[in-house]
């Protein structure tokens, strides 16, 4: 057959006793394959459309390298080492990024934001959260839960120690994948599905999402929420914040601009323009008044920071003196204004 893809990727996995994925690798996942890569594993797998996830075998593996020969050579030496494997093989196939159907498709997404193969937003989630099992992330991978016990039982009788990192839908992205040209100090605060851009550094506090991340360069020692995208050269301060779409920001898409600046516990419920700064400890919400400022400091008018959201060139801060939010800007406060008046 010969048709276009959305993407496909061939995994290996972890299932439960009851054969149920608990969650799939995908080392080398591909956004858009050719049309020729496409015909030559469809007979292999018996795939005739749609978006599907089809177990297959280490005999198939092999069948499945040989087709690939002269069309893929990446994805043909991908498929000879996982005719190699002891754990259970799927090949993921999307013919259109669609609601997700299963737990392969909603692991291949998050390869691919994690894989830098499209950035937050620019995939479909929808569906995600019933398709991620919760399950305990240990020293010996994935382990359902209802399992855990026995496991941990069978691990002490043989003089050893299964370790539970964490109990969650999520692992973190560096079992699955390390972007090139990151720093992370402590791996365990990035979900796979994190979207890390190149020159990025996490420290230690930093936390970052899935569906979400970093165009980098930039320093995250702050909460990157689910849904929030950070713009080239800006830095998120110790302990500062994003709002998420899944934590009260309903359906407004928080975002940070190029060259921003969010102080060290300050935190931010609106998106920010380019070259935006939020004073340490301010936390600014949509419904948040703010004073705007002329070069004079001199009050122009109260807005609502979700008048202020998208503008570039702005300082916010709050007043020492009376507690007031107020906005300085590097163009004239006149000026912001009546561009705001022109957007009523």
């Amino acid at each position: 057959m010969s048709q276009s893809l959305f993407s496909l990727a061939f995994g290996v996995g972890t299932q439960n006793r009851q054969g149920a994925w608990l969650e799939v690798f995908y080392a080398q996942p591909v956004l858009k394959p050719s049309a020729e890569l496409v015909a030559a594993i469809a007979p292999v797998l018996g795939y005739e459309g749609g978006n599907q996830a089809i177990a297959f075998s280490t005999a198939q593996a092999a069948q499945l390298a040989d087709a690939l020969k002269g069309v893929d050579a990446a994805q043909a030496a991908l498929l000879t080492r996982l005719a190699e494997s002891h754990k259970p093989l799927v090949a993921t196939l999307l013919a259109e990024d669609g609601a997700l159907a299963s737990t392969p498709e909603a692991y291949l997404k998050l390869h691919l934001l994690s894989h830098r193969l499209v950035k937050p937003h620019g995939v479909s989630l929808a569906g995600i959260f019933p398709l991620l099992p919760n399950v305990a992330w240990t020293n010996q991978g994935a382990v359902d839960l209802a399992e855990l016990a026995e496991r941990q039982l069978e691990a002490r009788l043989k003089g050893e120690l299964l370790e539970v990192f964490s109990v969650d839908k999520f692992p973190k992205m560096t079992d699955y994948v390390v972007p090139a040209g990151v720093r992370i100090a402590d791996t365990a605060r990035v979900r796979l599905g994190a979207y890390i851009g190149e020159g990025t550094t996490i420290m230690h506090e930093g936390f970052v999402n899935f569906n979400a991340g970093t165009e980098g360069p930039g320093m995250i020692e702050g909460r990157v929420s689910a849904g929030v995208f950070v713009g080239k050269g800006s830095d998120l301060g110790g302990g500062c914040s994003t709002m998420g779409t899944l934590s009260g920001g309903g359906n407004i898409v928080i975002k940070v601009g190029e060259g921003c600046l969010i102080g060290a516990n300050a935190g931010i419920g609106i998106p920010l323009g380019d070259r935006n700064t939020v004073e340490a400890g301010l936390y600014i919400t949509a419904g948040t008044k703010v004073n705007l400022l002329d070069e004079n400091n001199q009050l122009v008018k109260v807005v609502k920071a979700r008048d202020l959201a998208g503008q570039t060139d702005l300082l916010f801060r709050r007043n020492s003196l009376n507690g007031a939010v107020e906005c300085k800007t590097h163009k004239s406060a006149i000026e912001l204004n009546e561009a705001l008046h022109a957007h009523n």
